[in-house]
């Protein structure tokens, strides 16, 4: 134990990055590192954006219903404020905080914490969520997990939202999200826009 303890500690801080689509199996990453942070009898501190309230107001919570304990918090600043003497650092769902979340990661690395980072680095339209491409960029290793589509088997690309909001922000599960590799997602998106005209047709 000593052994595992002391080549850990002797690590610097860092930055790790674990994204994919929903149902990739990030949270599920997270919580594997983590947990070998604390078998290591390393001081680790797990934070989560307060408006994921799911699966538990305050664990973050796999899709498999793994769980650890964590502080829910509304800014990306507080992080800062509750790491303190911490050795490693878990965040969750980091698509759903601030612009400010890359500079405290880099706080916290130089700092000599370790980082962990999981979340959706695409949003249901494909496009780049929130602070997560700048968390890659700055990130001294990325992990990018996949789920597995829906409707072919292929490597997913992409959380589709099969309800009808415009919402970006919209928690859920597979009632509301269904992982799709490119080509079918390109496949659903052109069935949309052709029904969308087909509508627009019928109403003239």
């Amino acid at each position: 134990m000593d052994s595992i303890q002391s080549g850990e500690r002797r690590r610097p801080g860092r930055i790790e990055v674990v994204c994919g689509s929903m149902f990739s199996g990030k949270t599920e990453e997270l919580i594997r590192r983590l947990r070998r942070a604390q078998f290591a009898r390393q001081k680790v501190e797990i934070f989560k954006p307060s408006i994921d309230v799911r699966y538990s107001e305050a664990d973050v919570v796999s899709h498999d219903r793994n769980h650890i304990q964590s502080t829910p918090i509304d800014t990306s600043a507080s992080i800062l404020l509750l790491s303190g003497d911490t050795d490693v650092v878990g965040i969750d769902e980091a698509q759903f905080f601030d612009s400010g979340l890359p500079d405290v990661c880099n706080a916290l690395a130089y700092r000599g914490v370790r980082v962990i980072v999981a979340g959706l680095d695409m949003d249901y339209k494909g496009v780049p969520f929130g602070p997560m491409p700048a968390l890659c960029a700055i990130a001294d290793d990325v992990t990018k997990v996949h789920a597995v589509c829906v409707r072919c088997g292929a490597l997913a690309y992409v959380s589709h939202r099969t309800v009808d909001s415009q919402r970006r922000v919209l928690l859920g599960e597979t009632q509301h999200y269904e992982p799709l590799c490119r080509e079918c997602y390109q496949k659903v998106m052109q069935e949309a826009k052709s029904e969308e005209k087909s509508a627009e047709n019928l109403v003239v």
